[in-house]
């Protein structure tokens, strides 16, 4: 049964999935705004203007195509595509779960996918409203993007970064709140309502600065970390990778923020360290290319990275938590490996064509599927990986899907 067919079933059902799920958030939670026996305005426990609650996952791709920069929508629960706006020149694109950043030379574009979760630790709530193009920020290209649910932080090649009000870009505006001119030695990260800036340290190095939302220093993280490239934000903490493994950054009980080292097993060579990450949305295992030997994972619950030796891939990721890591290597052959053992589990041959350097496809995941963009063939392919990397459904477009996110995770 595809999902479409699913959304046949009796709203009656759909409206008592929603109703226990409100219910339980509110016994958990309380009221957000007074009592609701004494009044029968008040909102209910998740309420978000605007916005459509949902019982599930509110998948939906946002794509871009490299030939004419038009920007598009792939709703898979609605399965269907729309237009939303145009980003040429651009060199790629990034999500934080809910908005895709389109960067070019010209500045960054923002893309509302319409789609988001919000999670309260116990439990989950997914919601969706309509996608939009909220805008461009600043004249130049951001290399990387990063959120938490008070700031988005954008850093660029010239040792620059911008933060913008995560709460007014959710309602359609872009607002600066910092410009930081000393953010030079890595991506800016923001972790709850501080930002990570990595900077040089005094005695050498690089260490990691906490600013306020205006970019005022309010404390230095102890650990330094050499060579710092590339960064992930995940439930427990933000990982930044670092010479000799990786600096993770987490919240202690009584609201400090600590910083700790999870080395390499072994020496690594330059050339096979991680230098970008590749998860599912707040998920607690990191995927990374390892050089020509294969890929990394890094397990942050059990602080262990382990490598695993499948030879040169173009795109990897895994979903974490006992799900296989996915990796896809350039004649267009997707393998997946069981994380623990690095066995091979499932492998199967999905691109029409060998993937071209410059039009990499990427691999996206959530907790139940994996999509892959076919640039070539210009299909999207949704991937069971729980079921020996079975299809489960092709998109066919009339655009080729150079840039793929997922939003809604």
């Amino acid at each position: 049964m595809t999902r479409k067919q699913q959304k046949t079933v009796p709203a009656l059902a759909a409206v008592l999935v929603v109703g226990s799920l409100l219910a339980s958030c509110a016994e958990g939670g309380g009221q957000e705004e007074g009592d609701a026996d004494s009044s029968s305005s008040a909102k209910p426990h998740g309420y978000v203007e605007g916005a459509e609650e949902a019982a599930e996952q509110q998948s939906r791709l946002v794509l871009r195509d490299g030939g004419t920069g038009a920007v598009s929508l792939l709703d898979l629960v609605e399965e269907d595509t729309r237009k939303l706006g145009r980003a040429k020149d651009a060199s790629g694109m990034s999500t934080d779960g809910r908005f895709a950043y389109v960067g070019s030379p010209n500045g960054t574009e923002v893309f509302d996918g319409g789609s988001w979760m919000v999670d309260h630790g116990d439990h989950v709530h997914y919601y969706r409203a309509k996608a939009k193009d909220v805008g461009g920020v600043g004249k130049k290209e951001a290399e990387h993007v990063f959120s938490s649910p008070s700031l988005t932080a954008l850093s660029f090649a010239d040792g620059t970064a911008r933060l913008l009000d995560r709460a007014r870009m959710e309602k359609g505006k872009l607002r600066t709140t910092a410009v930081l001119k000393d953010a030079r030695k890595g991506p800016v990260v923001p972790y709850e309502d501080v930002a990570l800036v990595p900077v040089s340290g005094s005695g050498g190095g690089t260490v990691v600065e906490v600013r306020d939302t205006e970019g005022r220093k309010k404390e230095q993280l102890a650990e330094k970390c050499a060579d710092l490239r590339g960064a992930a934000v995940t439930r427990r903490g933000v990982v930044f990778g670092c010479a000799d493994g990786a600096l993770f950054v987490s919240g202690k009980t009584d609201g400090e923020l600590e910083a700790e080292k999870i080395p390499f097993p072994d020496d690594v060579e330059k050339e096979e360290r991680p230098g970008a990450f590749s998860h599912r949305s707040l998920g607690t295992t990191l995927a990374a290319k390892a050089g020509d030997k294969g890929a990394w994972l890094l397990d942050v619950t059990e602080r262990r990275w382990k490598r695993v030796d499948s030879g040169p891939v173009v795109a990897v990721n895994t979903a974490g938590e006992g799900a296989p890591l996915l990796a896809l290597d350039r004649s267009g052959t997707l393998t997946s490996y069981d994380a623990e053992s690095g066995e091979e589990l499932a492998s199967r041959k999905v691109l029409r064509k060998p993937a071209r350097k410059g039009s990499e496809p990427t691999i996206e995941v959530d907790a139940n599927r994996a999509y892959v963009n076919d640039v070539a063939a210009r299909k999207i392919y949704e991937i069971d990986y729980a079921d020996d990397l079975r299809r489960a459904r092709t998109f066919p477009l009339d655009f080729a899907p150079t840039d793929m996110v997922e939003t809604g995770r």
